[in-house]
């Protein structure tokens, strides 16, 4: 346990720092920038409640952050919980103020508390993620993260074992398996991933495992043949040793909005809440869309020209390449490029796919693509042939973010499965682009356009845009 207690201890002093720091830093900021720089007589005589009130406040502000869990190791290293409980006790604290002002007829600056608030929520994100990026690297390299042993079935056990290995940054390293009441034979444990500490159900058989592991959590994945009574047991077993205990339900690639919890007759019931994006949801994406997409082709267009002229003059064909896609609920539209191949493209592709032995897979790619032009390249490599599709976007036959939208030939070869991606609007990004791009299996591809559809949230969807940004930048996956 003295791995897991130091590292969170080290982070916590490090949240508690760079906390106050911030916040000083914001209540600093915004009383020069309200009152300017003044003797320290002025200051006094003058604005003396002012600082006594940015003194309160940044205390209050402190205490908030802490008091709503923002500093708890659970919510560390990955997800959205982390800077939502920041911008949740950020308002509070700042939602009481106007609310007291307001109804005591105190007279504050309005300016003063104005800037501070945003001023602070900023710096306190921009720290927060900072520091993420230090864990991540941390946790990447085995450090900063909970030795976890999973107990269930093989099946389960093996499927969370890979779940937790594919996300570093959540700090959750698997170091062995229990398979309480499992058959398992000499050639199933070779192949096990995990090595395995026995298949007893006895409740001490458990107990004992978990003291040989020596870990920091214990994960119960689905189908665990326990009995009720024992997980009880374990559970407060868990607790006096002070060591995480982690329920592992059957549900994947679930966002937690979907997910709600009630007690029952001492049962927590998981409620999972239908993806539904219709209505005011489906209001807002659209007014999103359009205005992002018309502000971006108003500070694009000198871009446009200049791209435009480029890809005239490399072989006099046309400007713009449209091909027809397949949209929402099946529909076909045309999207829009910048022409990155030469102008008989589409002919050649055929030969192409027959030729490297991939015309009948559902993604068509062809490996070093003899027909993208030199100037295509460089369109691909940054995604500037893309921006087009701004058009398709503006005239609503697209989404700024949304499944990638494929050919009839490719959606002739989806399954059932894969037909959900029609749910929604295709998309100029998506959770493809931001998470591999082209360097994705169809699997992969697929995983991730099915988790958009079934999470879909409007933060969500600004939180793609800027890792596209990112991932455009890096040239990550780009064809």
């Amino acid at each position: 346990m003295a791995g897991i207690v130091s590292w969170r201890r080290t982070y916590s002093r490090r949240l508690r720092l760079i906390d106050g720091g911030v916040v000083i830093w914001a209540f600093a900021g915004a009383y020069v920038v309200r009152f300017g720089f003044l003797e320290a007589d002025d200051l006094a005589t003058r604005y003396g409640e002012y600082m006594l009130l940015a003194a309160v406040l940044a205390v209050g502000w402190w205490l908030m952050l802490g008091s709503w869990g923002s500093r708890e190791p659970m919510v560390l290293g990955s997800g959205s919980e982390e800077y939502k409980r920041v911008l949740a006790a950020s308002a509070w604290l700042f939602g009481f103020v106007a609310v007291i002002s307001y109804a005591l007829k105190i007279d504050t600056a309005r300016g003063f508390v104005g800037l501070a608030f945003p001023a602070g929520v900023i710096g306190l994100l921009l720290a927060r993620w900072l520091l993420r990026q230090h864990l991540a690297v941390e946790r990447k390299l085995g450090r900063s993260a909970s030795r976890v042993l999973i107990i269930g079935s093989p099946h389960s056990a093996e499927h969370l074992d890979r779940s937790l290995r594919s996300a570093p940054a959540a700090g959750y390293v698997p170091v062995a398996a229990h398979l309480p009441g499992g058959v398992i034979d000499a050639k199933s444990l070779a192949d096990f991933r995990l090595p395995v500490t026995g298949v007893q159900s006895e409740f001490e058989s458990i107990l004992a495992a978990i003291t040989a592991s020596k870990v920091d959590a214990v994960a119960v994945s689905a189908g665990v043949n326990m009995h009720p009574r024992d997980l009880r047991r374990l559970g407060w077993e868990l607790a006096a040793r002070d060591i995480g205990m982690i329920l592992a339900p059957a549900l994947t690639d679930v966002a937690g909005p979907r997910i709600h919890t009630q007690p029952v007759a001492g049962l927590p019931l998981i409620h999972v809440s239908t993806p539904k994006l219709t209505g005011g949801k489906k209001v807002a994406k659209r007014l999103f869309d359009i205005t992002i997409s018309g502000i971006l082709l108003l500070l694009l267009s000198p871009l446009f020209i200049i791209l435009a002229v480029l890809v005239r003059l490399t072989d006099r064909g046309p400007v713009f390449y449209r091909q027809e896609r397949i949209g929402l609920r099946g529909t076909t539209f045309q999207m829009l490029k910048f022409r990155s191949m030469k102008v008989d493209a589409d002919i050649q592709l055929r030969a192409l796919l027959d030729a490297q032995g991939s015309g009948d897979t559902p993604l068509f790619k062809i490996e070093n693509d003899p027909r993208i032009t030199a100037l295509g390249r460089v369109l691909r490599r940054y995604s500037l042939d893309e921006l087009p599709q701004l058009l398709n976007v503006l005239g609503g036959s697209m989404s700024l973010v949304g499944p990638r939208p494929q050919r009839e030939g490719e959606v002739a070869l989806y399954d059932d499965t894969a037909h959900r991606r029609l749910y929604v609007s295709p998309g100029m990004s998506g959770l493809w682009q931001v998470s591999g791009r082209s360097n994705l299996s169809w699997e992969e591809s697929i995983r991730l356009d099915l988790y958009y559809v079934e999470n879909w949230s409007l933060m969500g969807d600004v939180v793609i845009l800027f890792k596209t940004f990112k991932a455009v930048f890096a040239s990550t996956g780009a064809v």
